[in-house]
């Protein structure tokens, strides 16, 4: 059988679909996408935008099973999945699930079957950070099942050690880990440094550190390959992404390749307690998100300098950098370069320099693949930027 995962409210997870399919958004410790090869034990490919199409490949074969790549696997989906028929289209509610298209076409569907799973999916930005901790879980459970933790250092104080796991080479030293409200996962030679104080649920990356003195509150997630200090709260850092000094983070999410300078903080709740609005890219304008705690969302290649001021709500588009006193507006188009004071447009010459250099850091190239479809995304968003 072979495994498509598809493209499903890929506007309204904006700007983070940008530069992904929407399957390969990391909620919990994994991407959507491991977490169905995980499920399925099978390698997936991906029909999304064509622009992305060289570095995310369709792969058809004359018998294909089209998945929502926003709807995250549980073994009683999987179950419900296997089972359609060639036609077969699988809902929850109505939500398109599955489809058994030998046509790899999402429309090819005969007899439409309902499952009972409930599986998590995200449809808004605000789902990431929302149905994080139960994602954490579900991948907790997955990635830890039949296997043995590494012993945790007897100079930690650690509460419900049974929900917590650390993969080989991760360090843990003279912190608090308190695992009663949900699991800790500690990925592969990532290490919590002196004095950092855990509340599960949360997961830290293979190969990331958090800072000495962090705090952390669940369900958080950080992604590989990142740096955290100082204060967060029920967010999600997808990965190779840095916030390594002291400053609040919460209620956000935070794309790859980006930076967050020391003493940055984000408002997540309004002074009046009005319920949150953010700017949504399909529609072109600020809609209410129905919370009453939503704080940042930046694309990808984004950057803020020190002391970074955002307001409740702020929605960063793909390679903005963003620097100078005062909060600057609650959308900061893709492609930006200011502050408060105003904006500019980040020229692309020079933010794939950039680019290319935060890529070496971590000993990766930015390849052609790459640096065309953030051409691309500079071409899109240019309206959003007059």
């Amino acid at each position: 059988m072979n495994f498509i995962l598809f493209d499903d409210s890929r506007e309204s997870l904006l700007p983070f679909t940008f530069t992904r399919p929407v399957c390969d958004i990391r909620i919990g410790i994994l991407t959507i996408r491991e977490k169905w090869e995980l499920h399925l034990r099978s390698k997936t490919s991906t029909i999304t935008e064509s622009y992305l199409s060289a570095k995310f490949p369709l792969v058809s074969a004359r018998q294909n099973i089209l998945i929502n790549g926003s709807v995250c696997p549980n073994k009683n989906i999987v179950k419900d999945i296997l089972s359609l028929k060639p036609g077969d289209a699988l809902f929850s509610d109505e939500t398109l699930v599955a489809i058994n298209s030998p046509a790899a076409d999402i429309s090819d569907y005969t007899n439409r079957k309902e499952t009972k799973a409930f599986p998590v999916y995200i449809k808004n930005l605000w789902d990431i950070f929302q149905k994080n901790g139960k994602a954490i879980e579900d991948d907790f459970d997955l990635l830890t099942k039949g296997k043995k933790s590494q012993k945790i250092s007897s100079t930690n104080k650690v509460i419900n050690p049974k929900n917590i796991f650390l993969e080989k080479g991760a360090k843990v030293e003279c912190s608090i880990l308190n695992a009663t409200a949900g699991p800790i996962y500690i990925g592969k030679d990532a290490e919590i440094m002196e004095g950092c104080i855990v509340r599960g649920p949360f997961s830290l990356g293979e190969h990331s550190q958090l800072k000495l003195g962090a705090k952390i509150y669940g369900p958080t997630t950080i992604g590989p390959e990142s740096k955290v200090g100082g204060e967060v709260n029920n967010s999600v850092i997808f990965g190779y992404s840095n916030k390594a000094h002291d400053g609040f983070l919460g209620n956000s999410v935070i794309g790859e390749w980006c930076n967050i300078g020391a003493d940055s903080n984000n408002s997540n709740l309004k002074n009046n307690y009005a319920l949150v609005k953010l700017w949504n890219y399909n529609n072109g304008k600020i809609e209410s998100t129905g919370l009453t705690f939503c704080g940042l969302i930046m694309g990808d290649h984004s950057k803020c300098g020190i002391n970074t001021m955002f307001n409740t709500g702020t929605v960063v588009g793909i390679n903005a950098n963003i620097f100078g006193a005062g909060f600057p507006s609650n959308f900061i188009a893709d492609f930006s370069w200011g502050g408060a004071a105003g904006f500019t447009t980040y020229k692309l010459n020079d933010a794939l320099s950039t680019a290319e250099k935060v890529f070496e850091r971590r000993n990766k190239k930015l390849n052609d693949v790459e640096k065309e479809i953030l051409a691309r995304v500079f071409e899109m968003t240019e309206k959003y930027r007059k």
